[in-house]
């Protein structure tokens, strides 16, 4: 019989009822699964199950938003022997799962973790910690925390759009000094993202044609400060066409990334809140885990 550690987060999404839960825990018993339950009651618990429990199954799969499969993933990078990744998207924005587009039905989304089938995937590494698909800081970036827990189940994308919004009328900008593969770029950002995604928080959406989540490649995008009404209202015709040409528009495909700065900048990591270090090296690892979907 194969075994399956099972990590559900119970306060993520719009609704906290476990009853789709049970029907998931069903489809992976008709799989052949014997199944160990773990519920998360805060934060870090997910990390913790990963990293103390996971070399003991053959597939590890967690239900929640992407912070719940943030703190999966910490926490089978410590394994020497890491078990492949189902995702069970039950969050509010669910970035890294509509990427890959795994369906939001979660008993249809257990169903195509069963048949078996996995691929390697990249992952990031944000000083000590790892990401799965976003490093970012700037305009968004404090909304993907920011906005409480409450208000991301009964508002969804919304709540990050009022909060983003609220970012916009400010635009703070960061002076920054960030290198990249080689080509070093200096002044003033609202944003900076390091990704491995097509969506950002429900806001920033990137070329799906340009993003490859397995080719040891993470998508760079910066913003810099817009000087004018005018230079703001082309970047964000910019981003809306998914355009990158736009002079206040930097992106590139990259596999390491340094960003040093004197300002407070803080980070987000897949929507958790990260704080602020004068140097901050980022690196893409190259099939880091198999993700079973």
């Amino acid at each position: 019989m194969k075994k399956l550690l099972f990590i559900v987060n119970p306060k993520a999404g719009r609704t906290r009822s476990l009853a789709p839960m049970f029907n998931v825990m069903a489809r992976f018993s008709e799989a052949g699964y014997i199944i160990k339950l773990v519920v998360t009651e805060k934060s870090g618990d997910a990390r913790r199950a990963a990293a103390q429990l996971g070399e003991q199954f053959d597939l590890v799969v967690c239900a929640g938003g992407d912070g719940t499969l943030n703190e999966t993933l910490n926490g089978l990078m410590k394994l020497e022997n890491r078990p492949p990744v189902g995702y069970i998207p039950h969050g509010s924005t669910n970035d890294f799962a509509t990427s890959l587009e795994i369906p939001d039905d979660p008993v249809v989304a257990a169903a195509a973790i069963s048949c078996g089938r996995t691929r390697p995937l990249d992952l990031g590494r944000h000083n000590q910690r790892h990401f799965a698909y976003v490093a970012s800081f700037g305009a968004f970036t404090r909304a993907s925390y920011s906005a409480t827990q409450a208000a991301k189940n009964a508002l969804g994308h919304l709540a990050y759009i009022f909060e983003g919004l609220n970012s916009l009328d400010t635009l703070r900008p960061y002076r920054c000094r960030i290198e990249a593969d080689g080509e070093v770029f200096e002044g003033e950002f609202i944003f900076g993202g390091i990704c491995n995604s097509t969506s950002l928080g429900g806001l920033v959406k990137l070329d799906p044609k340009l993003v490859k989540m397995d080719d040891g490649k993470f998508e760079l995008l910066l913003l810099r400060m817009p000087k004018t009404p005018a230079d703001l209202t082309n970047l964000i015709a910019s981003l809306t066409k998914m355009e990158y040409n736009e002079p206040n528009v930097i992106f590139r495909h990259v596999e390491h990334v340094v960003v040093t700065t004197e300002d407070d900048l803080p980070w987000s990591l897949d929507g958790e809140h990260a704080a602020s270090e004068p140097r901050v090296e980022i690196d893409c690892i190259h099939h880091a885990f198999e993700i079973a979907y």
